[in-house]
């Protein structure tokens, strides 16, 4: 069983500023003197070379980008590089249903898996108690009218659980009489996407934590916003999440350090890692691996245009993953046929890729495409991929990191630390002085590459609202599908001539976006007819078995 402390050597931290949980994981105590520095003089960026792991849009066959993220890292680590990679951690949900955990697979994964797969060190749980303690402080208000007269149909904080459970997304409240509370609508969304995960991820320091749980807009009161600062909560929040702001140690099954912090969605949030905990491992290692949720349309485009802008980050290189079996897919070839040679379809489906590689280019950073080999891939077709992408300028490298780990991913880093080198000029798409309706636009047409936008009057109104509250400066997070560039997740490839049709805005002031809503987005994921929780299971020498 490894522990940590070749890791903490490796990246040169004061054992006294780590919380060790068992041997093999623990935390960063930011409250010590040595990360205290780090965080206030703004240390943190001013080391590292970030680079962003992203990928084409998922499909049934798996692309394995956090694979990548870590055989990336683990090849740096080989060629005797100064590396951190930094992952979200997994949620619960998928982990019992469909998606399975998130720890990497083969020979390129994480360690200790299982814990990390699971409770790990109840960041999860504390975010959760955390969102639920405002629900209860906030009906709790209603109910003893404490808040003036709020309209109970104006209140728009929910409740949140990490589990996929399809029957908790719409529910009634304060039923059985006057005694009860106040009867209301309300609902259940999973963890991942509460409001709370996303501000954590996007807090500078506990100072700055503070500050945006106390901008959580709850409902509203007219046109005036009904805070977390209103409820006098703020305090308690802090007290439930003070080991949960702490990022987490772990290591790869090579034994690269690795920074596991936060898990918000890729849809309705921006889907990456805490900005303490990158901005921690900026100051630590010479070479940053993250990624970020989704395909590059959903977290690409956000870990640019939200994160690094709310960060000050300065992304080196982006590497996006592709498979052979996954352009096919997109070459309208069915889940069951991906392991048959099928050319035509490839290269139908190659537009998907490119289409990624052109839109991260908008942003000034270069790009290099990690082509992640499987058995079943012919030779034929890895040679016509390659083809494709010299013909498109694209520089793309076959990886073989789930098979042979570090060493299956050497091209891999000598690619992207020779981009890393040739230097980038990055930018955010679009200013913070555009309208919402404005930025949503430039997202839908520069990166969907839609030819329309449509907005609801719900949308207008409430866009004007936001703007007239003071909220028009925030970022856009759009809330689509991540099956494809439209809102349509059976248009797979490169569609075009498609309309998006916006339905819904929501202000995360807090987290410091405005989230527009596409047509069928949940935030409280179902389990499917047979989830993978039946196979996990606890042998009797106590080990953890069946996670996928």
């Amino acid at each position: 069983m490894p522990n940590l402390d070749p890791v903490v050597a490796r990246l040169n931290v004061p054992v006294e500023a780590l919380e060790f949980y068992g041997r093999d994981k623990a935390k960063f105590d930011l409250f010590h003197p040595f990360f205290r520095e780090l965080l206030q003089n703004n240390k943190t960026d001013s080391k590292g070379k970030l680079i962003l792991v992203t990928a084409i849009n998922p499909t049934p066959a798996g692309e394995g980008k956090t694979t990548t993220s870590i055989g990336l890292g683990d090849a740096l680590n080989r060629l005797g590089k100064s590396v951190a990679i930094c992952l979200r951690e997994p949620s619960l949900g998928p982990c019992f249903g469909v998606k399975g955990g998130a720890i990497g697979g083969g020979r390129a994964r994480l360690y200790p898996a299982a814990e990390i797969n699971l409770h790990f060190t109840g960041d999860f749980h504390a975010i959760t108690t955390a969102h639920n303690l405002i629900a209860a402080v906030l009906d709790n208000a209603l109910h003893h009218q404490t808040l003036g007269r709020v309209n109970p149909k104006k209140i728009t904080w929910r409740r949140v659980m990490d589990m996929n459970d399809r029957a908790l997304r719409h529910i009634a409240i304060g039923l059985g009489g006057a005694g009860e509370g106040v009867m209301r609508e309300s609902g259940f969304d999973i963890t991942a996407a509460s409001e709370i995960m996303a501000l954590l991820c996007l807090a500078h320091d506990q100072n700055d934590l503070r500050q945006r749980l106390d901008r959580i807009v709850l409902g509203w009161q007219e046109d005036h916003p009904l805070t977390v600062k209103d409820l006098n909560v703020t305090g308690a929040l802090m007290a439930l999440l003070k080991d949960a702001l702490k990022p987490n140690l772990v290591q790869t099954e090579e034994g690269t350090p690795v920074i596991i912090h936060g898990g918000p969605f890729g849809n309705i949030a921006h889907g990456c890692n805490s900005l303490m905990a990158t901005k921690t491992a900026l100051s630590l290692a010479d070479w940053v691996v993250t990624e970020a949720g989704f395909g590059a349309d959903l977290g690409a485009e956000k870990f640019f245009n939200i994160k690094c802008r709310t960060g000050a980050l300065q992304p080196a290189c982006a590497v996006v993953v592709a498979t052979v079996r996954a352009l096919k897919y997109n070459g309208g070839v069915s889940a069951d046929q991906l392991g048959v040679e099928n050319v035509p379809a490839l290269e139908y489906g190659m537009a998907n890729l490119i289409r990624h590689c052109t839109n991260i280019e908008q942003f000034g950073v270069p790009v290099v495409v990690a082509l992640n080999r499987f058995d079943t891939d012919t030779d034929t077709e890895i040679e016509t991929l390659q083809a494709w992408c010299r013909r498109n300028r694209v520089s793309a490298v076959v990886c073989r990191h789930f098979t042979l780990g570090g060493e299956g991913a050497l091209d891999l880093a000598e690619k992207v630390m020779a981009k890393v080198d040739e230097g980038g000029f990055f930018k955010p798409l679009y200013p913070d002085s555009l309208s919402l309706l404005d930025k949503i636009e430039v997202v839908c047409k520069r990166i969907y590459h839609a030819d329309e936008v449509e907005f609801s009057a719900n949308v207008r109104d409430s866009a004007a609202r936001f703007e007239k509250a003071g909220y028009g400066a925030l970022p856009v997070c759009i809330a689509k599908t991540q099956y494809s560039f439209s809102d349509d997740p059976k248009k797979l490839g490169a569609p075009k001539g498609f309309t998006m049709r916006i339905q819904e805005l929501r202000l995360s002031a807090g987290a410091g976006f405005v989230v527009a809503i596409m047509q069928n987005i949940a935030l409280m994921p179902g389990l499917p007819i047979v989830p993978a929780s039946g196979s996990i299971d606890l042998d009797p020498e106590g080990n953890i078995t069946g996670i996928r």
